[in-house]
């Protein structure tokens, strides 16, 4: 009851405060301190609205506009908080005639905030053009930390964190998904990218017969209601995903880093080997085993010999 009555007090307040410049947090209406000219780089909640910090309500009422990638979103959260900043749409189809209004705006020592639909600006969206132009033109820059899919899906996954690399989304033409997966295969580190229900199947597939043996992470819809997060081999996921309805919302995919040398064993290469030798010609399966796991091409080749004979019942 008490969420429901803090709710409707945040709505009077919303109705009596109807300008730029104030916000509100439970309950209570909060005016924003007057900011310097600048372009500031605001994280917003990737799913559950109370994930924003009270910096970046202070901020985005606190700016004269702000730039956004689908404005209906934001209006969602901003009548969330009783905030009437105005807004301007600001993405990949329209980022050519609209960085120029923005950077006049800075030019003219406005206040601009730069949000994207859903968690950290600049991760997978137009924004660094924007942050580069604006820095070239002696604008102040300003970093408003806060939510992250890549970093939250990064904590629950149960994966290394000291390193990783964010793939973002991979190519939805299967050659060229194919294609990038191998390019990151033997990057030493937790390997994030992000995927959409219809094509996660597909992609884990791909990512098995490739990476081989190793662990991964569903994380999906994070912070959400229906927030689910599975965890196992690529093989045991390939085998829950597949001929199964396509999951719905945002979807983060963790992958374990590549096992090399010593602690790579004989039945890892040999797991390769095979799934590698169903698609390929042994010398594409050579090489595509040798660029993963690090190991000499010539005992990798020697190897792929002796099962293909054993395949074929070669004494």
């Amino acid at each position: 009851m008490k969420g429901r009555k803090d709710a409707g007090i945040a709505r009077r307040h919303t109705r009596s405060k109807q300008e730029p410049g104030h916000y509100v947090v439970a309950g209570q209406a909060c005016e924003a301190p007057r900011l310097s000219s600048g372009l500031y780089v605001v994280a917003t909640p990737i799913g559950n609205l109370g994930d924003i910090t009270l910096r970046a309500l202070q901020i985005l009422a606190g700016v004269d506009l702000i730039a956004c990638e689908d404005t209906r979103v934001t209006r969602k959260l901003l009548d969330h908080y009783g905030l009437f900043t105005p807004v301007t749409p600001y993405h990949e189809h329209n980022a050519a005639t609209a960085r120029p209004k923005l950077l006049a705006a800075l030019a003219a020592g406005k206040a601009v905030a730069l949000v994207s639909d859903a968690g950290t600006p600049l991760i997978s969206d137009p924004g660094y053009k924007l942050v580069r132009e604006a820095t070239a033109a002696g604008r102040a820059v300003v970093p408003v930390p806060g939510a992250s899919a890549v970093l939250a899906a990064l904590t629950v996954a149960g994966q290394p964190t000291d390193r990783f690399f964010f793939a973002g989304f991979l190519p939805a033409k299967a050659a060229q998904r194919r294609a990038r997966i191998a390019e990151v295969a033997r990057i030493p580190a937790t390997v994030v990218l992000f995927e959409t229900g219809p094509r996660l199947a597909a992609t884990l597939v791909d990512l098995n017969n490739i990476l081989g043996a190793r662990e991964a992470a569903i994380c999906r819809e994070l912070t959400k209601l229906h927030e689910e997060v599975r965890r196992g081999m690529l093989s045991d996921l390939v085998a829950r995903y597949t001929n199964a309805a396509a999951p719905k919302g945002e979807i983060v995919v963790i992958v374990a880093p590549p096992r090399f040398d010593t602690r790579l064993d004989a039945g890892d290469i040999d797991t390769l080997l095979r799934a590698a030798l169903v698609r390929l010609s042994l010398k594409d399966a050579v090489a595509e085993v040798a660029n993963v796991t690090g190991q000499p091409r010539r005992m990798i080749y020697q190897r792929a010999l002796e099962l293909t004979k054993a395949a074929d019942g070669a004494p």
